[in-house]
């Protein structure tokens, strides 16, 4: 019941203050506008429900496009490659990019440029100022990860203020040093529970979280592109990973409950999430895994071999990894996380007696290896194979290629629940809603733990101050919930991984692939790669798993070289693409920006 009112307050407090902020953008800053929205508490709290906008993935569909420009997911459905990895990016015209953030920081300024005349106590001020840094610095975040320096614009603005308006960019040191700072005020004035215990809102906990975020984002950036001065942001992020990992001591023990749960309130390690509420506020994420759309979201066998084997170690030095030729022994003896993310491997056979719902196993052991193996580490309602579509048929084969048809010719719609890599993606599959399509409720983790923790050990590594009782307070944390060993730091050498990049320290290799791991399709690893100027393992050729054509009912799966066994290579003409060129890692800005301010100049390589 808790959960559905607020909600419903959500609801009717985005309806409430739509009508507000269309005045708001539309009119000037009268004194008609401003005294009516921003005089007591309840009023500002109205209008600031309306930053939250910016926070809810699930609806617009999890997987930001971002995820095919790196290395660990494709787009299946593409023929010509994704655009940033094959240089085809051109400048906007225009980009939301650019105009979402700013649009979102005119909002905020606008709150904070009237709260002092407000009838609040000022306890109650610094609290929303706080609030209003906290979302302008999100927003600014965002254009700084973009686009390095850009416009800093400290109140509301109109026609008038044409020094802000047609202004130089400010450079990126002074629009991180705003943000950090900004966001140091908020944590020391911000209330802790945000609008109360349970209220699922900004309060302390999120803003260090940010924190936490930003300042790894820019430490890294800052080392790994040269610029210098990353120890304060390295600090910054180390020391809110740790007041957080004080506060939130526990995990929750299932790593799929993050992603598949009908309430994340009192969750353990959920520091904010998106409700949803079924008929009312919701999203189609988990319809969307079982249809059509599936390719569009495809592992790549880069992503399938991030994850260890159960003796701690990688594929390439496991005593216990069975080989990569055929599914089931890939997937045998792997970190648990691998099987909540990538759909394993089975056969059964389907729509016995003409029901669509119903199968039997086949009688070969192999195939029922990991539906037995589900059923020990998950359960009916939350995931369990076999899979089914949005309408409820069984998927009688795994992986079910899109190209290919079934090999066991059981009838079926190869349109559904289909790969193109052989890692079909599961992460947000789950039987909470079945035969619904569209609905879904389960609700969304937007700032969690598992984050925190990997920010902790990579920021603690950057400042020369990681060691296994860094690794115990962090990565091992995550491997306990996951039934793996835990991090030996002592043991982690450059023979660790011979396949390890050999640019990179073989403890940070490590670091970075729990982070991989613990993140996958979450949206962070194009902007890790960005951050460690390594886009280099995008640029490398995107394969799927080992397949023989002999064992499928069709020849049109591609496979590397156009041999008749190896690894699926979808790119056109089995291309590797060309290096990523540095100019890239920045964004290009919108032209029109450029014509609209003369004084903002387009970042370096960019024509």
């Amino acid at each position: 019941m808790k959960k559905i009112v607020i909600k419903i307050l959500a609801l009717w407090a985005c309806i409430a203050i739509s009508a507000c902020e269309s005045e708001l953008e539309r009119l000037p800053l009268d004194q008609l506008t401003i005294p009516t929205t921003f005089t007591t508490y309840e009023n500002v709290q109205t209008y600031a429900w309306s930053f939250y906008d910016v926070f809810g993935t699930y609806q617009a569909g999890r997987f930001d496009k971002d995820e095919h420009s790196a290395d660990l997911m494709l787009d299946g459905r593409s023929t010509d490659g994704d655009p940033w990895i094959w240089q085809r990016i051109v400048i906007p015209t225009t980009s939301g990019n650019w105009t979402g953030p700013y649009e979102n920081i005119r909002r905020v300024n606008i709150m904070l440029d009237n709260i002092d005349n407000s009838q609040m106590e000022q306890a109650d001020i610094e609290h929303w100022r706080s609030v209003g840094y906290f979302f302008r610095s999100l927003s600014y975040f965002g254009l700084l990860s973009r686009y390095g320096g850009v416009v800093w614009v400290e109140n509301a603005i109109d026609d008038s203020d044409t020094d802000v308006l047609f202004g130089p960019r400010a450079s990126r040191d002074v629009i991180a040093q705003n943000i950090l700072e900004d966001l140091q005020f908020a944590e020391q004035n911000i209330k802790e529970e945000g609008e109360g215990q349970g209220s699922n809102s900004i309060g302390v906990h999120a803003v260090r979280v940010l924190i936490s975020r930003f300042g790894l984002f820019e430490g890294t950036w800052r080392k790994y592109h040269g610029l210098g001065g990353e120890t304060p942001y390295l600090q910054a992020s180390a020391s809110a990973a740790e007041r957080l990992m004080a506060d939130f001591p526990s995990l929750v023990d299932n790593y799929d409950l993050i992603y598949n749960s009908q309430d994340l309130e009192g969750v353990p390690g959920i520091i904010l999430y998106k409700a949803h509420v079924l008929d009312q506020v919701i999203h189609p994420l988990n319809q969307w895994t079982r249809s059509s759309e599936v390719p569009f979201w495809d592992f790549t066998k880069a992503a399938a071999d991030m994850y260890l084997c159960t003796d701690g170690r990688p594929r390439s030095t496991s005593a216990v990894f069975d080989g990569d030729q055929d599914p089931y022994d890939e997937f045998r003896n792997r970190d648990r996380r691998m099987y909540y993310t990538i759909t394993p491997p089975y056969e059964v056979v389907g729509q016995v007696g003409g029901d669509i719902t119903a199968w039997e196993h086949t009688g070969n052991p192999l195939d029922r290896e990991y539906i037995d193996l589900m059923a020990t580490i998950s359960d009916p309602v939350q995931k369990s194979l076999p899979e089914n579509n949005w309408a409820g048929f069984i998927q009688p084969v795994s992986p079910n290629w899109r190209y290919a048809g079934n090999p066991n010719g059981v009838p079926f719609d190869p349109g559904y629940n289909v790969t193109s890599t052989g890692y079909k993606q599961f992460k947000y599959y789950s039987n909470l809603k079945v035969n619904n399509p569209w609905n879904d409720e389960h609700d969304e983790p937007v700032y969690r733990m598992g984050e925190i923790l990997v920010n902790y050990a990579e920021a603690k590594f950057e400042l020369g101050e990681f060691d296994q009782a860094v690794a115990d307070a962090s990565i091992n944390l995550l491997r306990a919930r996951a039934g793996m060993p835990a991090m030996a730091v002592a043991e982690i050498n450059a023979g660790f991984d011979p396949d390890r990049d050999p640019t990179v320290d073989p403890v940070l290799f490590e670091i970075r692939r729990e982070r991989a791991v613990e993140l996958m399709a979450d949206g962070f690893r194009f902007n890790d790669l960005r951050r460690w100027k390594k886009m280099e393992y995008a640029t490398r050729k995107k394969l799927g798993r080992w397949v023989d054509s002999n064992d499928l009912n069709s020849d049109t799966v591609p496979i590397e070289g156009g041999a008749s066994a190896g690894y699926v290579s979808l790119k056109e003409n089995d291309a590797t693409p060309p290096a990523f060129p540095d100019y890239y890692y920045l964004y290009p800005i919108p032209s029109n920006e450029i014509v609209l301010n003369p004084q903002i100049d387009q970042n370096p390589g960019w024509l």
